[in-house]
């Protein structure tokens, strides 16, 4: 008989998986509740040997993140993610939490049914992982987008400060809302942008490269400007094209 928490946080959905999988005669439901934080609470009061968890839930963390915090009281406690969300930061959440093993991530549609779910948490239990094909894709195309964005060739600080240059905050402005007592701070963590980004190399004036850093930011893409200023985009081909603007 295998012990399980359902962590879902629409109520009906709650009520039918508990007795679909206790109808089986296999799963025995511990517990259910409606959010992540709720759900690490059942787990320090009931003895569980798996989690059913969705990734949008009622609380402050995703499933995603619920399942990281219940984890560093449990390593590596298996839980069986579902979801019908599509949101590029639930796949964001996934990559960046480290989930390696004792897990399944399974698309709501497809595999919310007593039968199916029952293999998956008894393969999690095994310490076996499986990750739905579709959402697999999803993951990897994130990341690849990820590693197309100029942000990620900028350390925290300075993403932190890229962002924030892009609404128009001044150099002043940055320093107080990241705690600096120097603003020169500011100034040379935006050298380091503009380095990286190679807005050094053709904008001679400060506030140009400040400009254009700013225009990237918004873009979530690379952009080059030539000596005469015409700006050119990074293609999923490595290669510079003009960058063709309505504006």
């Amino acid at each position: 008989m295998l012990t399980i928490l359902i962590v879902e946080d629409n109520p009906k959905l709650r009520s039918a998986l508990k007795a679909g999988l206790e109808h089986t005669g296999e799963v025995q439901v511990m517990e259910t509740c409606d959010s992540g934080e709720k759900a690490l609470e059942c787990c320090l009061d009931q003895s569980l040997q798996a989690i059913l968890m969705d990734v949008q839930l009622a609380g402050i963390m995703n499933g995603i993140e619920s399942a990281v915090a219940i984890r560093r009281e449990f390593p590596r406690m298996p839980v069986v993610f579902y979801s019908i969300q599509d949101d590029d930061e639930y796949y964001r959440a996934f990559r960046r939490a480290g989930i390696l093993s004792h897990y399944a991530y399974v698309r709501k549609s497809n595999y919310l049914l007593p039968q199916m779910i029952i293999p998956l948490l008894k393969d999690a239990i095994q310490g076996r992982s499986f990750i739905d094909p579709d959402i697999e894709s999803r993951v990897h195309e994130v990341r690849h987008k990820d590693e197309q964005s100029p942000m990620a060739l900028l350390e925290p600080n300075e993403q932190k400060v890229a962002r924030m240059l892009a609404r128009g905050m001044t150099n002043e402005q940055i320093a107080a809302k990241m705690g600096f007592r120097d603003k020169r701070t500011i100034s040379r963590i935006n050298g380091q942008i503009y380095a990286t980004w190679g807005l050094n190399e053709t904008a001679t004036d400060e506030k140009v490269a400040r400009t254009r850093a700013t225009m990237i930011v918004r873009e979530n893409r690379l952009i080059r400007w030539d000596e005469a200023g015409t700006p050119y985009i990074l293609t999923e081909n490595g290669e510079w094209s003009p960058w063709q603007t309505d504006l």
